[in-house]
């Protein structure tokens, strides 16, 4: 059986910043209110005629990661493509990054696990490549959020956390038998759907019920969120799911040299690098600069690690994500 190692990673975020400042010119909040309880500065958001789309974005940040893994776009076997707002209903996005970068006709897989969406991804192309099948894989996460977010007051409590981008890695076949990916750990826990949801439109919710909607009643086309119970919850499935990476590799937690955690929210990474004893070196956070961008979150943080020489040849990696559906999962890495 093969193994796979990741050979390459990119990313992307629009050039349009958004503050805290900016937000309380729209909503009633501050700075201090979104730092205190998210720990994010500012975030990244599409602007209108900047001709980024969560599909073009994934592109940009996909043409990084391949040139970074020494290949072109004729290596490419097949993509995984991680995102809740892909640019239409359907087809998903992942045919369009294939059309959009001139890829043979190859398979284009769309993952619906938001948050975990990337770890899940990784996993299902480690498995592809586990059984020969596959040699060169293109793992994308991207997200436009700030197209369908609620920028008034009545939705600040979500409308704050999130922000676009993309990140994406290549996932190749691991010729050299040293290191590449572990492991990885996935799990899901339905009954708690709808505490972190978007409700339509939806084939239980269509346009018509929601153009009949009182605009002054919660609207459906926007998310919601309840954080606390979220929070909660967050903290417990972290520490757990990395533990179970670490246990599966007979390591323990002083191994970890860079922990990625999704961005979701600072105070959670904060528990859980206090929780686990890991000092600054080896947690790695970018959620004050781009906010909690989703799918997208844990490869651009990955990437921005890699890029400032904080992941190196021979380090154990450790991803690891929770978010909507709740689904979470890790991924355990030597580099």
């Amino acid at each position: 059986m093969f193994t796979s190692k990741i050979t390459g990673l990119g990313s992307y975020v629009p050039e349009n910043v958004v503050t805290n400042n900016d937000l309380s010119k729209v909503m009633d909040t501050n700075d201090a209110w979104i730092q205190e309880r998210t720990g994010i500065k500012e975030r990244r958001h599409i602007k209108k005629g900047d001709g980024n789309t969560t599909s073009t974005m994934a592109v940009k940040a996909s043409k990084v990661a391949i040139e970074r893994a020494g290949l072109t776009v004729d290596d490419i076997d097949m993509i995984i493509f991680a995102t809740l707002s892909p640019d239409m209903y359907f087809p998903g996005g992942g045919v369009e990054v294939q059309e959009l970068m001139g890829m043979r006709t190859i398979p284009a897989l769309d993952v619906r696990n938001q948050c975990s969406g990337f770890v899940y991804s990784l996993s299902v192309a480690d498995q592809f490549i586990k059984t020969g099948m596959y040699k060169h894989i293109l793992v994308i996460g991207s997200e436009n959020h700030s197209g369908g977010l609620d920028f008034t007051t009545r939705g600040r409590g979500v409308s704050v956390i999130f922000g676009d981008g993309a990140g994406a890695a290549v996932v190749s076949r691991n010729d050299t038998g040293k290191g590449g990916i572990l492991s990885t750990h996935l799990h899901s826990e339905g009954k708690h759907k709808d505490e972190l949801a978007l409700n339509g439109p939806s084939t239980s919710c269509w346009v018509p019920e929601l153009i009949d909607k009182n605009p002054q009643e919660d609207i459906p086309y926007y998310p919601v969120m309840n954080g606390t119970f979220v929070f909660k919850h967050a903290i417990v499935r972290f520490i757990e799911v990395i533990t179970e990476g670490l246990e599966a590799n007979k390591l323990e937690i002083a191994d970890i040299d860079m922990l990625v955690p999704h961005q979701a929210n600072l105070r959670i990474s904060q528990f859980i690098q206090k929780k686990m004893k890991l000092d600054n070196s080896q947690v790695f956070n970018n959620i004050q600069k781009y906010g909690n961008t989703t799918a997208a979150s844990i490869p651009i943080a990955l990437t921005e690690a890699w890029e400032a020489g904080k992941v190196k040849e021979g380090d154990l990696v450790v991803l690891a994500a929770f978010g909507s559906g709740f689904t979470w999962g890790s991924a355990v890495i030597r580099w």
